[in-house]
């Protein structure tokens, strides 16, 4: 006996797993998503920066010394 399950009825039962996961562990769920959250916010932060002009030693030093 072959068991096969539609990619709507698999769908379906993903969501329901996922659902489960995060009713019986939020605590657990809310730290995944905020710790995907900052890698995000990170790596958008790393291209930014490596679109602009970078500063010298020379012009961060003398901004710290005033």
């Amino acid at each position: 006996m072959e068991l096969t399950i539609n990619d709507e009825k698999m769908k379906e039962m993903i969501r329901e797993i996922i659902i489960e996961m995060i009713r019986e562990n939020r605590e657990g769920f809310y730290e995944i998503v905020l710790e995907a959250l900052e890698e995000i916010g990170m790596a958008n932060a790393i291209k930014a920066g490596r679109k602009g002009k970078f500063a010298s030693e020379e012009s961060i030093l003398k901004i710290i010394e005033g």
